[in-house]
């Protein structure tokens, strides 16, 4: 058979050139990549023992640990498909990708199963059951078996199957403004070239910026959102030092950064947002840590108050149906840099290796890159989904063109630098003007004592839609806010219509399963009359 772009392949590369390296969960299991790829092994047994393989679909619903990391590779390995469940969806949303994706097999940790239990009875297909637990626990009747334990009885030494490139590897489902989740999934060639071309976009970024082999990796997205968003693959092929931190805890963090002396992770902004404020935070060397910012936008504010801890904070930017990363902020112009840098890591970034990104207006022509004209980002890849799962109008909408349609909305500056200005859905459209939500965040959270915001566009009668920013602040800003926006109207920073209808302090801002601003329920508060605790 001609060589084939498979996982296996990555982990073999990892092993091979750091036996001795170390993979870390919490404080439950340390081990080295040698006793990493047993484990592999030993799971690829088990599976298989239980009638688990080619074309069989192997759900996982886990905390970021080894376990995960193991099925990462396992799995896939196998022929079979890692369906990674978002375990923060609701119960009904959570029951429709189990049936939807039509598992075969379910490995729970023990924390999930008052979710998974009440649905078992009406899910659709006979599942395998494999409890995850960190105590050795015993499995509730009906389980064939516990992790570890099955583990123990597995071949260290079993030989994986050979099949095809084009073998999907993995399954997730991404929830949208409507509708059912959709399926998203890729084959071991997508992964692959995914894994290589993040390689190749970090590792030429001179000094210890980029990602390297000898860094510190710790993840804070989760493992079930877009694979981790692709690092844990380029980890274990770096052979890199590697820490899983399981259940998010803003102490339990900071206490694994500093005792790994993690140089490199990756989160939303909310969760950055959260260890700089959690208590004894200022008390944490952060300086030399790396982090990439991507799900949203990274606001001005974040990202200075990032930098002041020392952290070595950039944009990137892709979504569930392309793998995910498209583009990062231009690391390399920040390095050495003795001016004000934070616009440039904020900025949306350039395109990484094999990505091809265009602006387009409505019927597909291409608009000026001149860092003003506006349009929809559409994109092309060598590792972007090919569609839905059983949905092909969505499919069809998806690939329109022959081009995938992100739905945000973006400039391009003559020098290929790529800024998001909002989500189709979410850009406001007030007096015949479209305002970005975005920009209004960013300007927000420079103001200080403010932790947190969004901005929405509510229906007007009169000018169609007016903005309303919500804020999480330490005091009252609601002066501020306006003052600011003010400001930044009268410098033409901001058009006149972005002026906001109402500043609402607020006690929390709701949030998407990945942790992103949920407009959709935002605007839904608001409508309904009921935001967070809000007021004038």
């Amino acid at each position: 058979m001609e060589y084939q772009l498979v996982i296996g392949q990555l982990l073999n590369t990892g092993l091979a050139a750091a036996p001795a390296q170390r993979i870390t969960y919490s404080d439950q299991r340390d081990m080295s990549y040698a006793e990493f790829g047993q484990r592999v092994g030993r799971l690829g047994s088990a599976l298989t023992a239980l009638g688990l393989g080619q074309g069989s679909v192997v759900a996982v619903m886990d905390y970021d640990s080894n376990r995960y990391l193991e099925c990462f590779f396992a799995i896939p390995m196998l022929g079979a498909t890692l369906h990674t469940v978002n375990v923060r969806l609701s119960p009904e949303q959570v029951l429709y990708t189990i049936n939807h994706a039509e598992d075969d097999a379910i490995l729970v940790n023990e924390d999930f199963l008052p979710l998974l239990t009440p649905l078992l009875p009406r899910i659709t297909r006979k599942v395998r059951l494999i409890l995850l637990s960190d105590r050795a626990s015993v499995p509730p009747p009906g389980f064939d078996g516990e992790y570890e334990a099955l583990l123990a009885k597995g071949d260290a030494g079993f030989v994986f199957p050979e099949f095809a490139e084009t073998t999907r590897a993995t399954l997730f489902y991404t929830t949208g403004t409507t509708g059912e989740p959709k399926g998203v999934s890729y084959s071991h060639r997508h992964l692959v070239l995914h894994t290589l071309g993040v390689t190749a976009c970090f590792a030429p970024i001179p000094g210890k910026g980029g990602v390297k082999a000898d860094d510190v990796y710790m993840p804070l997205t989760p493992l079930f959102h877009v694979h981790g968003w692709g690092f844990p693959l380029v980890a274990t092929m770096l052979g890199m030092r590697q820490i899983y931190p399981g259940k998010y805890e803003p102490g339990k963090l900071l206490a694994l950064i500093a005792k790994h002396g993690v140089t490199f992770s990756h989160c939303v902004p909310t969760i950055l947002g959260m260890l700089l404020g959690a208590p004894g935070s200022d008390q944490v060397d952060l300086s030399g840590w790396k982090v990439i910012i991507g799900g949203s936008a990274l606001p001005e504010g974040l990202a200075r108050a990032a930098m002041a801890r020392g952290i070595d904070v950039h944009t990137g930017y892709g979504m569930s149906e392309t793998c995910p990363i498209l583009t990062i902020a231009d690391m390399a112009a920040t390095r050495g840099a003795t001016g004000d840098t934070t616009a440039i890591r904020i900025a949306t970034g350039k395109p990484a290796p094999l990505v091809q990104i265009r602006i387009v207006d409505p019927d597909m022509r291409d608009v000026a890159h001149d860092g003003v004209a506006a349009g929809e980002v559409v994109t092309r890849a060598p590792w972007l989904t090919l569609g839905y799962l059983k949905n092909e109008a969505a499919s069809e909408a998806l690939w329109a063109g022959g081009w995938l349609h992100t739905g945000d909305v973006g400039t391009m500056t003559p020098d290929g630098t790529l800024r998001i200005t909002d989500r189709l859905k979410d850009v406001i459209k007030s007096g015949g003007e479209w305002i970005s939500s975005l920009d209004m965040e960013s300007l927000v959270s420079a103001i200080p004592g403010v932790i947190e915001t969004a901005v929405v566009g509510m229906p007007d009668a009169k000018w169609g839609e007016r903005p309303v920013v919500l804020v999480v602040a330490r005091s009252d800003v609601s002066a501020a806010v306006q003052a600011t926006v003010t400001a930044a109207i009268a410098a033409g920073r901001l058009s006149k219509w972005a002026a906001p209808e109402r500043v609402m302090v607020v006690d929390a801002i709701p949030k998407t399963s990945v942790g992103k601003l949920d407009k959709k329920a935002i605007r839904a508060d608001l409508a309904a009359g009921s935001p967070s605790s809000g007021a004038q």
